[in-house]
């Protein structure tokens, strides 16, 4: 099997017992539904802010005649405080839940060289860029080799990639295997994606960047609340009973905010490379 065929195995792996829990909550297709409706306003950021090491680390990269293609760019967490220091940013993001966000956001801070793209990168029209800008959404995209492709063919000078060392959501296997029973199948990384590379003859240069810490909840009932959604947890449920019994021992409170006893902080990289 090679490193793409690996890779498009392990979402469908993944997509497929998601599909199994999520079918006890008797919810739509992913397809038919805006996934990130219940979550889009928490992708809110300040596009000042100063102390988010990755957009640090990015801003390294970007000068101030530079246009940037931000591919799937979400609420805008990225795409705003970057247009502050570059000339052009295109935000390309299919949910209309967070493209809505981003606009507002656009407004908000009166930013007004941020266009939205409401597309998949695969549909997506729009025209080159000096920089591409893929920030946590490759995951889930089956069609690495072409999506990778398609970032090149729109990079005049340079792809910049952000992923973690373990899928974003690895914080909380160990509660799935404690709720549902059974291991959870995890999503291709940086692992994986060093082999696509190394495989499409690609030669990145790879950052890695300080760690992330874990998820962070205001109280019992936010996380219970937003866990019982990751964990595919029906209401008043005998499994959605046993997570508040397993978050009241294992929450602790860390810097005003608490979290899941243990979990492994995620260490994000910053892959970049000059297209061909």
């Amino acid at each position: 099997m090679s490193a793409q065929q690996h890779w498009k195995a392990m979402i469908q792996a993944e997509h497929a017992q998601s599909e199994r829990m999520r079918a006890a909550l008797a919810e739509e297709p992913p397809a038919t539904r805006d996934h990130w409706q219940p979550y889009a306003n928490m992708f809110q950021a300040d596009p000042h802010r100063t102390d988010d090491a990755i957009l640090n680390r990015l801003r390294q990269e970007i000068q101030p005649h530079h246009t940037v293609i931000d591919v799937g760019a979400g609420g805008g967490r990225m795409a705003l405080p970057l247009a502050l220091c570059c000339r052009q940013v295109v935000a390309v993001e299919p949910s209309p839940s967070m493209g809505d966000v981003l606009l507002k956001q656009t407004a908000e801070y009166s930013i007004n060289n941020v266009s939205l793209v409401s597309a998949t990168w695969e549909d997506a029209q729009v025209e080159p860029a000096d920089l591409a800008l893929c920030c946590n959404v490759l995951y889930t995209v089956q069609e690495i080799g072409y999506f990778l492709r398609k970032l090149e063919a729109h990079a005049g000078e340079q792809v910049l990639v952000v992923m973690y060392n373990a899928p974003p959501q690895s914080q909380i296997y160990p509660l799935w295997e404690e709720i549902h029973g059974e291991e959870r199948l995890a999503l291709p990384s940086l692992p994986q994606f060093e082999q696509v590379l190394a495989e499409m003859g690609i030669d990145a240069k790879i950052d890695a960047l300080p760690p992330r810490d874990g998820y962070g909840f205001a109280s019992l009932e936010q996380a219970a609340q937003q866990l019982s959604r990751r964990l595919y947890l029906p209401e008043a449920s005998d499994k959605q009973a046993k997570l508040v019994e397993i978050l009241t021992q294992c929450l602790e409170e860390i810097q005003g905010k608490l979290r899941v006893r243990g979990d492994v902080p995620l260490i994000p990289a910053l892959i970049s490379w000059q297209p061909r």
